[in-house]
């Protein structure tokens, strides 16, 4: 449980991270803002497992960091695809 708490966490804190990034260099204030809380709290997560991790949770936590910055990458690009409008009117990404 430990170890999946550890992966869950450390994805989190990345993807946080990685958001964090595109938000402070686009110049979204407000988001920048709130998403710190985020890091923040997925920090404490990790200070608290983090100390007494065995192999299984060291390999969960190094797992997490590489889907977190990939899922953020994709995730923030999919926010701001435009939406543009077909001629019969419907709305596509």
């Amino acid at each position: 449980m430990t170890a999946l708490a550890l992966l869950a966490s450390t994805f989190a804190l990345v993807f946080c991270l990685g958001l964090q990034s595109q938000l402070v260099n686009n110049g979204h204030f407000v988001s920048a803002f709130c998403n710190s809380l985020a890091i923040g709290s997925c920090n404490l997560v990790l200070f608290k497992l983090a100390p007494d991790a065995t192999g299984l949770e060291v390999a969960a936590y190094l797992a997490g960091g590489p889907f977190g910055i990939v899922a953020s990458m994709l995730f923030y690009r999919a926010l701001r695809r435009p939406v543009v409008a077909l001629p019969d009117r419907r709305l596509v990404p």
